[in-house]
Parts: C-alpha cells; structure tokens; sequence
C-alpha cells in the first residue's frame, strides 16, 4: 500500500520541480538543497509540505504525470490570450501552427524501458504544435521514440481556419484529409512519387524562386480515395540551400511565394525544441521511472510557458532567455517581478550568436 502524500501535495512537486528547472538544478538532491537553504521564505513560494529528497522522488515515481500535463493544458490557453496581440506579417494567416517531433535522448543503463531499437539507445519523443506568432507551444504529445510522427496528425486538435505547416514526415494523404475536413489548411513537403493530374497552371516570377504553380488532382485510385479533395502544388528552388522543394497544400488562393514563407517559418518549432534543450533540464533527468521522466518533460514545458506569460505581464521587451535569467537568480526574492525585471541588468546576447549556439548546440 502506498502511503499517504498529504504532507507533500502536488502543487510543492510542482513548485520544486519548476523551480530546478528555472534555476538549472541538476539532481532531486540539488534542489531539495538550494529549497531548505531559505526555508523561511518557501511559504512565498507556496511551498506548504515538508521538501525531502524522499517526498520528492516518492511524488516524482507515483504522483500520475497527466495532472501536470493537464496544468500545461491551463498555461497554453492562458499565453496565447496573451500573446493573441503579437505582430505577425499581415500576409501571414492569422493562426498559423508548425507541427514537428524531437527526440529526448535517456541513457539506456539508466532507463532499460525506454529502449528505441533504430539506434540501439533510450529515448523519448516530444510532439510539439508551436505557433509561429510567438512560438509558443499550443499542443504536446510524448510517446515512445518509435511512434511515427504521421500518426499525430490523427491526434492533433484541428483548429478552423488555421494553418498546419508540416515536413514530409506528415505526408499522408488518408489523415491530412482530417485537416481538410475540420475546416484547417495544411502546407506540407511533398514526396516524388505521387501520381497527379494538372487542372490548371498559373503564372510565376521565377526571379523570386518559384518554378510552378499548379492545381493538381491525384490520380491514383489508392490516393484519389484518401483524398478527393483538389490540392495545390508549388515548386520552389531554394537558391541559398541549392536545393528544390514542392509543397502541397489545400489552400487554393494564398499567394504561393506566401505558401513557401510559411514553410520557411517551420524552422522556428526547431528552434524552440533546441531552446527547451538547451535552457531547461532535459538532459539531467530526476528519476529513472517512465511517470518521473514524463513529470520532468511537461514541467519543462510549464517553466517555459510560465517565463513566456511573465514576459508579458510585465510587458517587457526582453528576450525569454533574458527573462529566464532574471527568474532563476532571482527565484527567492521578495518584490514584484515588473519592479525585479526593470531594475535587473542581463548583459544582452548577440542574436546571431545565439541562434549559432542553439543550432550547433545538437
């Protein structure tokens, strides 16, 4: 029988699991030091329960992970309708969601569970929705490291009227469909053997790239039943990659050089998969059971998110890294963030230097 958890409740596992990701702890027993070190001031932090490296592993092994995917759930709806102002190109739709995966790579000696027979190694996958105004997750998954990343398009909430950008790894006729029937547009690479019929061509300004732009139908009879529906194909040579892309897509009015910035504009759900990485505890992992790894993963998401609202409630111009700084060394202080935020100085980090370490980070 397990015994009782009311002296550590959830919202301390919570708070202390956030608190080492903020703060960059890297073992339950680093963050049970650094909590005990002010224990005066943990009540500030709604800490109630007694913080021991034995309560916290107990909560971590046992307390079930979907309370605090269910908190992210909370978090998400809370930043978009803070971040449903950002700027965006007004030639962009309005919602547009690029979809993609990562792996979270685990020491196969430490989690003989999360065997991933590709490469003979441990790990996980983190599906992700992020938005490409704000990059802000909207939606997450985490399944084992062998699930294809085409079967999340039958898992992802389908929003009317937005926009899914996706790599070729979606390329499935049978579920984009789904899209389609749900009232959303999608943008996806193509793949070389899909049999099509031209229904029309227009004209392009190859000057900018474009090589084709096309109003197809599929015309095998496997394909034409998954998908009935018209769909547009655009062909775009990438001059700076050397290399051609053809993307589909059910949208037929958008202008196509629009078509091919938004896909450009996937990039940024990598990017923010290698700032999660790079920033918060996604490679030190707490526990050794699947519940304590998964606790560790949505908590990351919640810090992430919890640093994003902040930076707008203050309203702030500084960056989330710049705002992560200020919140992990600053994680004991007694005074309202705005006020903690204007009178703390980050030394400001070059963007190009530090897009070069998160892209060569990995």
């Amino acid at each position: 029988m397990r015994r009782s958890s009311r002296s550590f409740s959830a919202y301390d596992q919570f708070a202390a699991l956030c608190f080492g990701q903020l703060t960059g702890r890297q073992s339950l027993r680093d963050i049970v030091a650094c909590l005990n070190s002010r224990p005066q001031l943990l009540y500030h932090l709604g800490i109630r329960g007694g913080v021991s490296r034995t309560n916290l592993a107990y909560a971590n092994e046992h307390r079930d992970w979907h309370l605090f995917a269910a908190v992210a759930e909370v978090l998400i709806q809370k930043a978009q309708r803070l971040y449903a102002s950002e700027k965006s190109d007004p030639d962009f739709p309005e919602v547009a969601l690029a979809l993609d995966a990562s792996i979270i790579h685990l020491s196969l000696k430490i989690f003989p569970w999360a065997y991933w027979g590709r490469s003979r190694a441990g790990a996980l996958k983190l599906h992700t929705l992020v938005t490409l105004q704000g990059s802000l997750p909207v939606w997450a998954a985490i399944t084992e490291a062998a699930f294809p990343e085409v079967k999340m398009l039958s898992e992802i909430p389908v929003q009317p009227g937005a926009y899914y950008v996706m790599d070729r790894a979606y390329w499935d006729f049978r579920r984009l469909l789904r899209l389609q029937s749900g009232g959303a547009k999608f943008v996806v690479r193509n793949k070389r053997n899909v049999a099509y019929r031209p229904a029309r061509s227009s004209r392009v300004d190859k000057s900018t790239g474009l090589r084709c732009d096309q109003v197809i139908t599929l015309t095998s009879p496997r394909t034409r039943r998954a998908f009935p529906c018209p769909l547009r194909r655009i062909k775009f040579r990438d001059a700076a990659e050397g290399r051609t892309l053809i993307f589909l897509t059910n949208d037929l009015d958008l202008p196509a050089l629009t078509i091919c910035q938004l896909y450009k504009r996937r990039w940024e759900v990598e990017l923010f998969f290698k700032w999660i990485k790079q920033h918060l505890r996604l490679r030190h992992f707490f526990g050794r059971t699947l519940n304590a790894v998964h606790c560790q993963v949505w908590t990351a998401l919640c810090s992430y998110l919890l640093v994003a609202i902040a930076r707008k409630e203050v309203r702030t111009e500084r960056s989330l890294y710049e705002m992560l700084q200020i919140v992990g060394v600053s994680a004991f202080e007694q005074m309202p963030l705005a006020e903690l935020v204007a009178k703390t100085t980050v030394k400001p980090i070059n963007v190009e230097m530090q897009m070069s370490l998160l892209l060569n980070d990995f």
